[in-house]
């Protein structure tokens, strides 16, 4: 029969190969990220005066110049250390959920079981994730306000438990919950769906050509913003607020902001997480295909 050989799922080398994606996601993506949360977190100018940065590109011509390239990699260490066990176990999640789903190992899942696949990876990431998230958009407005309160991530860490226990370290986690669970069965469901659409008749999916591999991941990319950008403004908010600020959580967070912006302001940033997202994606998926047909290769039966 002319059927290839196509390995089971193991979660295991999902871990390693999503590992290695990550590392091509941090290198792609980390300059828009960093513009991304300055733009979201700036203050709103008072009468008569302009914002700091008019947009994506003034906010990006303004880093350069003022802090040149590094300032851009700015905090790029914690996500390239969060983010490699981070992509790690959201790969495993996802291969996880694929595997419980399936009776038989050739069971090809369907797009609505792929999706809970993708929630479930969701849900593993959140645990590492939401700590992590909180000391990057700390760290990375206080390179734009100018007063330095934390020497690095692991002062900053250090700072918040002793501040507020571990409470404080993970402040903001229902957010994160919300922006990564359907945000991640989005991301997996669209790359899938868009591996099989773009394989040409009679051929594998695990064949495609580099390029179609790069758009799905980026669009895969673009497709997962578009539903976690609203709690992801509200969670930048909600994380780089002082303490007691708003007691009832995200929902102060949501009052306040359509109150005084409206509710386009659910979609600040829009552009740069935009930009950012296709690019670091496809590098996110190109990385992992790679990884993964190097494990093959290396252990086939694992």
């Amino acid at each position: 029969c002319g059927d290839e050989f196509i390995p089971p799922i193991s979660p295991l080398k999902n871990f390693f190969a999503g590992g290695f994606g990550g590392v091509c996601l941090v290198f792609a993506g980390h300059p828009l990220d960093t513009i991304k949360v300055r733009l979201q977190t700036q203050s709103k100018p008072s009468p008569g005066q302009s914002a700091l940065y008019a947009g994506t590109f003034d906010c990006f011509k303004k880093t350069l110049a003022r802090e040149g390239v590094k300032g851009l990699y700015k905090g790029m260490a914690a996500p390239i250390i969060g983010v490699t066990p981070m992509f790690a176990v959201c790969f495993f999640g996802f291969g996880l959920g694929k595997k419980l789903q399936q009776k038989h190992p050739e069971d090809v899942l369907t797009y609505p079981q792929l999706f809970a696949a993708g929630m479930l990876s969701g849900v593993f990431t959140t645990a590492i994730m939401a700590p992590g998230e909180r000391i990057k958009c700390l760290l990375q407005i206080q390179a734009a306000s100018g007063e330095v309160k934390y020497a690095g991530p692991m002062d900053c860490m250090k700072q918040l438990y002793k501040e507020s226990g571990i409470r404080g370290v993970y402040k903001g986690t229902a957010l994160t919950l919300m922006r990564d669970v359907p945000a991640s069965g989005m991301y997996f469901m669209t790359y899938e769906w868009l591996k099989n659409s773009l394989t040409p008749e009679g051929k594998s999916p695990n064949e495609l050509s580099v390029p179609s591999v790069l758009f799905a991941g980026g669009m895969a990319g673009i497709f997962n913003w578009a539903v976690a950008i609203p709690p992801d403004v509200l969670k930048s908010r909600f994380q780089t607020a002082p303490e007691g600020k708003y007691p009832n959580g995200f929902r102060d967070v949501l009052r306040e902001l359509l109150r005084e912006e409206g509710i386009g302001s659910l979609y600040k940033g829009f552009n740069a997480v935009m930009l950012r997202a296709f690019p670091a994606n496809a590098a996110c998926f190109l990385g992992f295909e790679f990884a993964m047909k190097f494990l093959n290769w290396l252990a086939p039966n694992l």
